[in-house]
């Protein structure tokens, strides 16, 4: 190995320089040299993550980093949730994940009881309902019908990188709206909703904003809405979506914005907010129709349809609703999503966590200010050898060099002073897509 080439050049080097010593002093203070070198090596590591925005993606493979700060106090209680999950043979591989359980926790506030129960039954309707399947079983063939009687869809981004979730429920038309569909067809559409948007629109958003995404932020424009024409199937509707996503999807909405609002709503949500959980009606926002302003705080305008006061016009047939604009349709994304050797969870058992992806073709198209923040307190105190290097997916992954120097001190330090070398393992494993 090189540096192996370079220390035994320094041994001569040093040898022939210096008086005649012996063996064992000479191992001492050859000890002591190498625990120098391990040390500044270690440094230098350290202050290469510090200085990590620095890095240009100038090749075709490249890092991208997705923050991940993880609560000390969370992580415990998700660490003990998972331990009791697993006891009770309740934690299948494809729902082994930190952020599932943690939105669950909250769910139930982190009662270790009322959650294992909430999860248990969610398995349960997950198995009765064949949802593991449903993105490749169910075909949603009305699909345009109701979309000209229930307008709504996902359209961008807001300013963190969340998706954008629009309903027009002035434009609903219950009656029309259940001639070209059943209550349990449109169940298993918006289920399988839910399912895409796990699968594809939170990865893909996490991948544009190199931060961890599980939240949407939602506009409902009431805009001419009559509640009276709303008849008890449309309610009973309504309640059934919101009692599959309280019990199966929880803790996904990030903030709520009730656009168009008359007197006559406010006065109703004021008195209605009052029996909900604080913790819930401070999502929800109630705004008039002067809301524009508000909307663009929280969404840029590019990624805002115009008729809510946005630049956005998108010129496909149906508009911005039927678009489905995000980083869920950029083509390298896409490409990096559906690899599963192209995307990596790298653990380090600390209270900030970055993710690795590595990208190819996609990270060419970045700048360097891009792809580079600068990590955390915490993350910069991780163990060198959990940093990973990005290669092809075709090639085994190598450590970058600063941590090659440093390894191969830590082997001749330990060499030298006859201790056995156990280098750290790196905790890397591929995230199912």
């Amino acid at each position: 190995m090189p540096g192996e080439e370079v220390l035994a050049q320094e041994d001569e080097r040093g040898r022939c320089f210096e008086p005649e010593i012996s063996e064992d002093e000479w191992r001492k203070s050859r000890a002591r040299s190498l625990r120098r070198k391990a040390m500044t090596a270690s440094t230098r590591l350290t202050y290469s993550l510090r200085k990590r925005n620095t890095r240009v993606a100038d090749s075709d493979f490249a890092s991208i980093f997705i923050e991940d700060v993880r609560d000390a106090n969370e992580e415990k209680a998700v660490n003990s949730f998972r331990q009791v999950l697993l006891t009770r043979d309740l934690l299948p591989d494809s729902h082994d994940d930190y952020h599932k359980m943690l939105r669950f926790l909250k769910a139930r506030k982190f009662d270790i009881d009322k959650t294992v129960q909430m999860w248990a039954d969610m398995l349960h309707w997950r198995k009765e309902y064949g949802v593991d399947c449903i993105l490749q079983d169910f075909v949603y063939k009305e699909y345009e019908e109701v979309q000209c009687y229930y307008p709504h869809g996902y359209h961008g981004v807001d300013k963190e990188g969340r998706p954008v979730y629009i309903e027009r429920l002035g434009k609903v038309e219950p009656s029309k709206l259940m001639n070209v569909t059943t209550v349990d067809r449109f169940l298993k559409y918006h289920v399988q909703g839910f399912e895409k948007m796990f699968k594809e629109k939170f990865p893909a958003c996490s991948i544009a904003a190199k931060r961890h995404i599980d939240k949407t932020t939602t506009i409902l424009d009431v805009h001419g809405v009559n509640w009276v024409s709303f008849s008890k199937v449309a309610h009973d509707l309504v309640m059934r979506m919101q009692k599959i996503d309280g019990d199966n999807y929880p803790e996904t909405l990030n903030q709520m914005f009730i656009v168009n609002a008359g007197s006559g709503f406010k006065l109703l949500w004021n008195t209605a907010k009052g029996f909900l959980d604080p913790r819930t009606t401070a999502k929800i926002h109630v705004l008039g129709n002067k809301f524009q302003s508000r909307l663009l705080e929280i969404i840029d305008s590019s990624q805002l349809p115009d008729f809510l006061g946005g630049s956005c016009s998108c010129p496909n047939d149906g508009g911005c609703l039927r678009s489905n604009k995000g980083p869920w349709n950029d083509p390298d994304i896409l490409k990096l999503l559906h690899s599963r050797e192209a995307m990596k969870l790298t653990k380090f058992g600390s209270s900030s966590v970055a993710d690795v992806v590595d990208v190819k073709s996609y990270a060419s198209k970045v700048t360097s200010t891009e792809i580079s923040e600068p990590l955390s307190a915490s993350a910069v105190r991780l163990h060198p050898s959990a940093f990973v290097q990005s290669v092809p997916s075709s090639e085994k992954p190598q450590p970058p060099l600063l941590l090659e120097q440093y390894r191969n001190c830590c082997e001749h330090y330990y060499t030298a002073t006859a201790l056995p070398f156990r280098p750290r393992a790196q905790t890397t494993r591929s995230v199912s897509l």
